[in-house]
């Protein structure tokens, strides 16, 4: 099952991304990083309409698709390790994680998601939260695969 991140904005050399290539690095499948941006000054709901149809064009057919969004549901790491495994054993195709920009993500987006997932209430910098997910997905690796990484 391929994994995706698929995020508005582009990550510059720093903390943030020495953070995610760590973390990408230790999966044992690659880790595949999209970007996007509109640059163009648009007013705020059509720039997010548009950054939504931008994170939705790079999405595979037949993936399931994640919105990182502050509203969406939270899980531990051991629910979120076994969703990824359901979807594995589904023979889903792809998994991807799409991250909005400073405004959130588009109704398009949203009512596509099969799921909508939180890092918490709290709003993370988008960067960070890059960093954050590849960690995650690797102590998902991790519990599946019985490694000690991951101790509840």
């Amino acid at each position: 099952m391929d994994l995706l991140i698929v995020a508005v904005g582009r990550a510059r050399p720093g903390p943030e991304r020495s953070l995610y290539d760590h973390y990408a690095a230790r999966l044992k499948s690659p880790l595949i990083l999209r970007e996007v941006e509109e640059k163009r000054p648009l007013p705020v709901a059509q720039r997010m309409e548009r950054e939504g149809e931008l994170l939705l064009a790079c999405v595979p057919p037949g993936a399931r698709i994640v919105a990182l969004d502050e509203r969406g549901k939270t899980f531990g790491s051991e629910a979120f390790s076994r969703r990824l495994a359901d979807w594995r054993d589904q023979a889903t195709p792809a998994v991807a994680f799409l991250i909005g920009g400073a405004d959130g993500h588009s109704p398009a987006v949203r009512s596509r998601a099969d799921l909508l997932f939180a890092f918490g209430q709290m709003t993370w910098p988008h960067m960070l939260v890059r960093g954050m997910l590849a960690e995650q997905l690797y102590r998902a690796q991790s519990i599946q695969d019985g490694h000690p990484y991951h101790r509840a």
